[in-house]
């Protein structure tokens, strides 16, 4: 599968073979800060990159991930009164890793050392408008879908 994330039009659409035809399209949400791929900008990585991991096959939908690891929890408005401005990683993390040495790989510019993940969002997140600090946000039920469809080592592209 490829996957092509494009920020102007906040879509993610996955492709079967070599960009033969669309599988599956979905509405996602990108950076508010804009696309860009230094450390500590919060911004949003271009170019080509792959999955480097899948993470939590099977968890159920609204797990809350901490550094990649379940905490146990499950996001309910409880815990989002507690941290009304946490940016929540739940339910699937397909973490990314950049394929361009000095433009997304290596140095102040790596894609995989910044954390940048596809991952799910509290029901209620806005898809389609970017809000993010550099991840890609789906709903939860498209990024279980998502990863049930694509594998470590697949491509992605961000534009």
């Amino acid at each position: 599968m490829v996957l092509n994330i494009n920020i102007a039009d906040q879509t993610l659409s996955l492709f079967n073979g070599k960009n033969e035809s669309v599988t599956k399209f979905y509405h996602v949400s990108t950076s508010k800060f804009g696309s860009g791929e230094t450390n500590n900008s919060f911004k949003t990585p271009r170019g080509k990159h792959y999955i480097r991991a899948k993470i939590g096959t099977d968890a159920p939908i609204n797990t809350v991930f901490i550094g990649r690891r379940p905490t146990g929890e499950i996001f309910n408005e409880e815990l989002r009164a507690v941290s009304p401005d946490r940016d929540w990683i739940l339910t699937r993390i397909i973490w990314l890793s950049g394929k361009e040495v000095g433009f997304n790989r290596l140095g102040n510019v790596d894609t995989m050392r910044r954390y940048i993940y596809i991952h799910g969002s509290p029901d209620g997140t806005q898809m389609g408008v970017p809000g993010s600090i550099g991840c890609i946000r789906m709903l939860n039920t498209d990024v279980v879908d998502l990863f049930s469809r694509v594998s470590v080592g697949d491509s992605v592209q961000i534009i």
